[in-house]
């Protein structure tokens, strides 16, 4: 029986992460990058300065917590074991030219995203307790008039989240504490379940409290780690740079243990961890940023904007350089232990190893904070707000054999679970094109006119 699972997944999955998927994926955010006229390029200095400038201003309008919880809680999200073993696996087996498709992917994903707010926002409602609630499902049914569809991006969103969101990141904390400084599983298991009800059980306003103190210490620890290696290798830097393009269009030779990889590979593998990644177009982030305190749909946007250029564009791109730059991306090695092996020739003793594991424990726990909300989102459409609690409760067991777990099968039904809220998400998105539009002129009019 587990054998028939894994079989039809594996089938499946070759669609979901395969070309249909990539292209679909491609195609929106081209699509959405031509219509907005490159939001994504021409708005991406005043995002920076709404984000970074007003972190300390009071937010106005209706929602549950400020802009920048919500944008936080997304990366919180967002940035986990993707970015640091999907990266290597990318150049692992796409070779260096994974790498500039994966630039691709973040470029266009942050007009993908953008979008996805903006419309997530415009459609969101308050539930019975309060909370702000939006996301695909609610644009399906409030917007489209597809609650049917809506449905069952909730059904996946609440599956998938059990998945890629919880057991996945429990399972990788586990096996690397093991590994680094031989922790048991079950005491890891235990922790994490542990710091986890101390947040998620008091709903996402504490979500919010501590994603933006723990996603910026994160993700400057991890940086800074990436960019002592890179001032260490600078000469190599050039190199790998240059590597990366040619390797793009002309594909990568067979070097030392590294089998070769053809332009093809690199685009897939490439884009399919770059939207793995910053999950653009998966419909995951709107959820928590409709929850945003705002006066405009658009002006949260910009957020999104923000969240997938610290994603893809800095965190994976420091990962990714640091690999080519040390030299060991040929070596045979993939995954977290090539990361591993790059920061362990990177930085001098044992601190590569510290800043790899460090950063892998606090990835995974904050995209274990941030998905609980996710999966919770989806369970209340559902079920209503009665269900949060008895799903907050089981989300913490899940964590606990997540850690303890084999997870072959868990990861790769998961994988495809997620891919598949794209499906039900892109309809929304296209569907609500016009809409998104009319937003945009309204907002940006109001802006260029202040100037």
């Amino acid at each position: 029986m587990v054998e028939q699972i894994a079989a039809a997944n594996s089938w499946l999955n070759g669609y979901v992460w395969g070309w249909p998927m990539i292209v679909l994926l491609l195609g929106t955010g081209i699509l959405l990058t031509v219509l907005t006229g490159a939001v994504q390029f021409r708005y991406l200095g005043f995002a920076l300065r709404e984000v970074l400038g007003k972190l300390t201003q009071k937010s106005t309008g209706p929602g549950t917590v400020s802009p920048f919880q919500a944008v936080a809680t997304a990366l919180a999200s967002t940035v986990g074991v993707g970015n640091i073993a999907g990266v290597a696996t990318a150049i692992s087996i796409g070779g260096p030219g994974a790498l500039f498709w994966l630039w691709v992917s973040g470029l266009l994903g942050m007009c993908t995203k953008f979008a996805e707010i903006v419309i997530a926002l415009h459609y969101r409602e308050r539930d019975e307790t309060g909370t702000m609630r939006g996301g695909a499902m609610y644009t399906l049914k409030n917007g489209l008039g597809l609650p049917w569809l809506g449905t069952i991006f909730a059904l996946l969103v609440s599956l998938a989240a059990f998945g890629i969101g919880n057991m996945v990141q429990a399972n990788s904390v586990a096996d690397s504490l093991r590994a680094t400084f031989g922790i048991a599983p079950s005491v890891t298991g235990i922790v994490m379940a542990v710091l986890s009800a101390a947040v998620i059980l008091g709903g996402l306003r504490r979500i919010g409290e501590v994603t933006e103190i723990l996603v910026p210490f994160m993700a400057i620890f991890y940086l800074g780690g990436g960019l002592v290696i890179l001032i260490r290798f600078a000469a190599e830097v050039p190199g790998a740079i240059a590597l990366v393009f040619e390797s793009a269009f002309s594909g990568a030779a067979a070097t030392g243990g590294f089998a070769g990889a053809t332009v093809m590979m690199a685009l897939r593998y490439g884009v399919a961890r770059g939207l793995f990644s910053n999950e653009a177009g998966l419909g995951s982030a709107p959820m928590v940023h409709s929850a945003a305190q705002t006066d405009h749909p658009v002006r949260q946007g910009l957020y999104g904007i923000f969240e997938v250029f610290v994603d893809t564009i800095l965190v994976c791109t420091v990962t990714g350089l640091v690999i080519l730059s040390t030299g060991v991306w040929a070596e045979g090695a993939t995954g977290a232990a090539l990361a591993g092996h790059a920061f362990s020739v990177g930085l001098p003793g044992t601190w590569g190893n510290i800043v790899v594991t460090t950063s892998l424990v606090l990835f995974a726990f904050s995209t274990l904070i941030g998905w609980s909300y996710y999966g919770e989102t989806g369970i209340v459409y559902l079920l209503g707000t009665r269900a949060a609690l008895p799903y907050r409760l089981i989300w913490l067991v899940f964590i606990y054999l997540g850690a303890i777990g084999s997870l072959h099968l868990v990861w790769d039904v998961a994988d495809t679970l997620n891919g598949l809220m794209a499906l039900p998400n892109l309809v929304s998105v296209l569907a609500s094109i016009p809409v998104l539009l009319k937003l945009n002129r309204e907002f940006f009019a109001t802006i260029v006119a202040r100037r």
